[in-house]
């Protein structure tokens, strides 16, 4: 019973901060940045790959959208969730833009073009542990892994998010397992 009163509190101060922030109260909104960042940050760090400068602009990135879409979040989930989805949102559409900017650019070396599209590098260290190896799965079946399997999101939502069908979002949610054990029985 006291954990779920904790909850009901946290909830009521969180839609609390939340709507003095849509009242403009910048402290508020600070609050809810200070609550929510390293959590943001860690689920951007994973989508880029490991790229802590990328992951550190979509995470401001993510919080400026927040700010700016604040009257947009109708309540009906809690704030952190619509955050979420918000940073994820954020991340893809980075990823698509650099995919396209990619395509008309010429790579200044291989692995520059490597992490750029995502290619998996076949040369992986034995001792990699299971973050690096998620770092080296092509950005496709990176973002199913981390969305079904570290962050809980079903298939159908991941494929609204993403824009790939079910089907596909099952299908490199396979190929990323299936690459992670090969890398990491190596």
């Amino acid at each position: 019973m006291v954990s779920w009163q904790a909850g009901c509190v946290q909830h009521d101060d969180e839609s609390m901060l939340v709507e003095s922030a849509r009242n403009g109260d910048s402290a508020a909104f600070e609050k809810l940045y200070r609550n929510n960042r390293d959590r943001i940050y860690g689920l951007l760090w994973r989508i880029c790959g490991g790229d802590a400068t990328l992951a550190e602009d979509l995470l401001q990135e993510s919080f400026i959208r927040a700010w700016q879409k604040l009257d947009s979040f109708r309540g009906e989930s809690r704030f952190t969730t619509w955050l979420h989805r918000l940073a994820v949102n954020v991340a893809l559409s980075d990823r698509r833009i650099r995919l396209r900017r990619v395509g008309r650019e010429v790579p200044m070396d291989e692995v520059a073009e490597r992490t750029a599209i995502g290619v998996r590098d076949v040369v992986a260290d034995k001792q990699m542990d299971l973050e690096k190896a998620i770092v080296r799965l092509p950005e496709r079946a990176r973002t199913v892994l981390i969305l079904y399997d570290i962050e809980g999101y079903r298939h159908a939502e991941i494929a609204e998010m993403t824009g790939m069908a079910v089907g596909s979002s099952k299908a490199q949610l396979h190929r990323a397992r299936k690459l992670i054990r090969e890398v990491l029985d190596s």
